[in-house]
Order: C-alpha cells, then structure tokens, then sequence
C-alpha cells in the first residue's frame, strides 16, 4: 500500500485501503472453508459447490466497502434480509456465522482500525439477519 504523508486525508474508500480484491476474496475463502465443517450452517447452502455462494458474498462485500458494483449490476439491489427469509437465522446460526467470519477476519493481520470497523459491520449484519427467536 501507498504510504500516506502525514497529516493529509486518506480519501481511498475501505475498500482500497485494505488491500482491494485481494484481501475481500481472501476473507470469504476462510470463512466458506469454516462453513463448509458446519454441520448448522452448511445446509443452509442448498448448492454442492460453495463457489457461487462464496463469489456472492466477496462480490457483495467487496460493493459494500467501496469497490466494484458487479454485485449489484449481476443481482440488483442486496435486499439481504428477503434473499435470507427462507432459512432459519436463529441465535446459534448467528454465532456459528460470527466464529467463522472471525476467524477470517483475524487471518487477514489488517490494521486494528479497520479490523475494528469490518468487524463492527460483521456483528450489524448478522445480528440483521437474524429471523427467529
């Protein structure tokens, strides 16, 4: 990454400060690995393959923090909580969900400030899906 002078503003999205594709792909790669064990969370992936499923995420992800729209030029509007409703998202989903993208979160050595910042969306969103008690 680009050194940044001292005193001037970072105008990079997160996105590229991070490390841009490279690092989000890495990211959701672990974690699917993680789904992948998980006896609570891999049937919720009715695909054999968790490759489609991990290249919507990373796009996803990727959009969200700054980068490329393919997400959304190839599946329109996230609308995260509807594309969620036919699974069962309850309180152990929703932990298993956060051990795995922990665990992935810590592989990545990011800086403390963006860990934190990735970090806090991580817990919205999963909290976000969450659909039964």
């Amino acid at each position: 990454m680009d050194q940044i002078k001292r005193g001037t503003l970072d105008t990079r999205t997160f996105f590229e400060q991070v490390g841009g594709e490279p690092v989000f792909r890495r990211l959701v790669h672990t974690f699917y690995q993680g789904v992948a064990e998980d006896p609570l969370l891999r049937p919720m992936y009715p695909e054999q393959d968790l490759g489609p499923a991990e290249e919507r995420l990373a796009l996803f992800l990727m959009q969200y923090w700054g980068g490329p729209r393919t997400y959304s030029d190839q599946r329109g509007h996230p609308r995260l909580r509807m594309r969620h409703a036919p699974f069962t998202v309850d309180r152990a989903a929703h932990d298993a969900w956060l051990r795995h993208m922990r665990a992935a979160v810590d592989e990545l050595g990011l800086a403390e400030e963006h860990r934190q910042q990735l970090w806090d969306y991580l817990e919205y969103a999963a909290a976000s899906m969450v659909n039964t008690p």
